[in-house]
């Protein structure tokens, strides 16, 4: 949907869930030694299923192998040993047992061996991580918990070795939240033959999609608070746009805008005590500032034009947004102060949808008109360059950053029907994260 359609749609329209804790790891890891691959390569990794000490713990040790082994290509990292051609291989029962031969005549640098133990609907997992060369264990943790989220073992066993290993933030224990309609259920009121669209997160893979509103209405637009414990958006609950904040955690809704007034697109900002978003309370799309609980509303932006988009820079002193104050949609950057306003695109036909990445790069992607349809796009703030990471396959917008800044989320409708899919900030490594229904304007957590 373009910024323009987005603003008069909402504008003219008339018409508790709780997340598993993440395991604490009980023991120490052993000394930290970094393993490294052939000159010029990366290390290559093996990730067999773990195994199982208990019978009714087979099921759940197969997927930990399988997640863990996603999760640490995903970040590319590693080079990831396919899982397919492990069938030569002594499966080991204990540490002792690992066959280093046998994994090294495989290519292997690197193996990891996994045990999990269940007793009723708790579970003990154990891991070790193997330098092939020195047979030495370089990563070794404990967890406990409960069995109901064995993926949760996983991503969190991948966030420890990436950092361990790459002194990298990983982002397998993140989530993605985003507007869907996969519940094909009709809206209620006076608006006919319209699909209710409702706020769900999911982990950053698409696994474990839970339901977020049930409003029956349109809920669009979410965003993350950076402590995720938040998600803000727009709804139509009361026949006009107006912005919610869902803590997800309680189970309660925040009306900060408190109704009476057309309001959509917020966003936090990096410190999480304000909200900045577009509103028509004076006859105009212009971008307003708040505090997160409503108090201290000021208006950031006065021109005749559509204002809209707003994204925060890391710093929390700068808003990228999308005006058409020059004929076009383009992005523009303005302090939070609302001085020192400047374009920033001038080169496209259409620029539309601003996301600023977090720290250590400094750029802002967004989608650009391409032909039919749209493309993501990043430009430079340092070198003021742009480049280009989506080349025409269906139409992709929406853009939104890992908190790691080296991976993008977008919707796309290469598939046909509109989609969340991941890629690198390089424009590799593209992943579908959604399938059912059509689901739009992802935001990731930190």
């Amino acid at each position: 949907m373009t910024m323009r359609q987005v603003v008069w749609a909402l504008a003219a329209a008339a018409g508790s869930v709780l997340g598993a804790q993440e395991p604490a790891p009980q023991q120490p890891s052993e000394v930290a030694v970094v393993i490294s691959g052939d000159p010029g390569t990366p290390p290559r990794y093996a990730v067999p299923d773990f195994i199982s000490l208990t019978p009714d713990a087979a099921g759940l040790a197969k997927t930990v192998g399988q997640v863990l082994w996603d999760d640490l290509a995903f970040e590319r990292e590693f080079y990831l040993i396919p899982r397919d051609t492990y069938a030569t291989i002594p499966v080991a029962r204990s540490p002792d047992q690992v066959p280093f031969a046998a994994w090294r005549e495989l290519g292997s640098d690197a193996v990891v061996f996994g045990t999990i133990a269940r007793t009723g609907n708790d579970v003990r997992v154990e891991v070790r991580l193997f330098n092939i060369r020195t047979r030495q264990s370089v990563f070794s943790k404990e967890y406990t918990g409960s069995a109901n989220n064995p993926r949760l073992y996983a991503h969190t066993i991948a966030d420890e070795i990436h950092q361990q290993q790459r002194a990298l933030r990983g982002v397998a224990r993140t989530k993605i939240a985003f507007s869907s309609d996969r519940n094909r259920e009709r809206m209620v009121g006076t608006v006919e033959n319209r699909d209710v669209k409702e706020i769900y997160i999911a982990d950053y893979d698409g696994a474990n999609a839970r339901r977020i509103t049930t409003s029956r209405q349109l809920n669009l637009t979410p965003v993350w608070s950076p402590d995720a414990r938040a998600i803000a958006y727009t709804s139509y609950r009361r026949g006009y746009p107006d912005l919610f904040v869902a803590l997800i955690y309680q189970g309660v809704q925040e009306e900060p805008t408190r109704g009476g007034t057309q309001n959509w697109l917020p966003m936090f900002s990096p410190d999480g005590t304000r909200i900045v978003f577009t509103s028509s309370r004076d006859g105009n799309p212009e971008l307003y500032l708040m505090n997160r609980d409503g108090t201290g509303l000021r208006r950031l932006t006065t021109h005749p034009a559509i204002d809209t988009s707003p994204t925060w820079s890391p710093t929390g002193t700068q808003i990228a947004f999308t005006s058409d104050r020059a004929g076009t949609p383009q992005i523009y950057i303005v302090g939070a102060d609302g001085l020192n306003l400047r374009r920033l695109t001038t080169a496209e036909s259409y620029a539309d949808r601003p996301t600023w990445s977090p720290a250590p790069f400094n750029e802002i992607a967004f989608a650009a008109r391409t032909g039919p349809g749209y493309d993501i796009k990043v430009y430079d703030l340092a070198t003021g360059a742009t480049r280009q990471i989506t080349f025409g396959e269906g139409s992709n917008e929406s853009p939104t950053y890992a908190p790691n800044g080296r991976h993008l989320a977008f919707t796309s409708t290469r598939t046909g029907r509109s989609q969340i899919f991941t890629l690198g900030r390089d424009g590799r490594g593209l992943r579908q994260v959604t399938r059912d229904g059509n689901n739009n304007t992802p935001a990731w957590s930190n």
